[in-house]
């Protein structure tokens, strides 16, 4: 495993720039010929959100519940990630397949592919949080020690969007029907996910198993230590009107860095093992 681990380290340091060269050749052909340009890395996450107020707004005129700033500031923080996430492997998954001229006939380091798809998103991603970052005094969002988690949280989502891009690019190689369930799956996925509500609204037992999603303690844990200072390494509780109900645990945190940084190091020596085997099949 060192030997492999090893040997993929220094193919992508020594093909960094054909790395760069992917990154830049993407957000071209992403925005080349399109009708709103480099708009479209503020359109989706802005649909998110959007789509999230109308929801939130809906449930607070049913429930009576709190509809304010801070409920928007949490949905553009919470829709952001999803955003990335989302974007990232919808690319990602057929990067190999749609580029399957250069596999089969070029040789580079194969993971140069789902790789760059993921840092051309996150490029996207940077556009929409500068964004966030101009409005956070209107959304209100407050200057605290919470904001010091936000580095790390961020390198957890990239590493393990990272992992699900190797894995589901490699297996739609082999299994071309993958990138339709993924495009289902990426559908559906956002009301799995605690981007338009937060987990203590389903209560103690559904809270815990909406947590059993790796990106949730990401999210949330965005949400917390932006929005409320919150210490993540410390408990929180939030009362609802089924009473006290756990809102956030240290163990949702290293359960999310156990996924991000294990299934990162799992998906590239699984995608390491098949790489000789990708140019017959693709």
């Amino acid at each position: 495993m060192g030997t492999a681990l090893r040997e993929i380290a220094a193919e992508l340091s020594g093909y960094r720039n054909l790395l760069r060269q992917f990154v830049i050749r993407d957000l071209r052909v992403r925005y080349k010929q399109a009708a709103l340009g480099a708009a479209w890395a503020l359109f989706m996450p802005a649909l998110v959100v959007l789509s999230g107020v109308l929801v939130r707004f809906a449930m607070s005129q049913v429930t009576a519940a709190t509809f304010d700033r801070t409920t928007v500031a949490a949905l553009a923080l919470k829709g952001l990630g999803w955003g990335f996430f989302a974007g990232a492997i919808g690319v990602a998954t057929p990067c190999l397949a749609t580029n399957g001229n250069l596999v089969s006939k070029v040789y580079f380091p194969r993971e140069v592919l789902p790789i760059s798809a993921v840092l051309a998103q996150g490029v996207d991603s940077l556009v929409g949080s500068l964004l966030l970052l101009a409005l956070a005094p209107w959304l209100g969002i407050p200057l605290s020690t919470g904001l010091l988690w936000v580095p790390l949280l961020v390198a957890l989502l990239f590493c393990f969007t990272t992992a699900v891009a190797l894995v589901l690019s490699c297996a739609n190689v082999f299994f071309r029907d993958v990138k339709y369930i993924v495009q289902v799956l990426l559908t559906f996925g956002i009301f799995f996910t605690p981007v338009f509500y937060e987990p203590a609204m389903l209560g103690p037992t559904g809270g815990r198993v909406l947590m059993l999603n790796p990106l949730a303690p990401l999210l949330e844990g965005m949400r917390l230590a932006v929005l409320e200072g919150q210490n993540l390494l410390m408990p929180l509780a939030s009362a609802t009107s089924r009473g006290e109900v756990a809102a956030w645990s240290p163990w949702y945190l290293a359960y999310s860095t156990a996924w991000a940084l294990g299934g990162l190091l799992v998906s590239a020596l699984v995608f390491h093992r098949v790489e000789p085997d990708l140019s017959e099949f693709v």
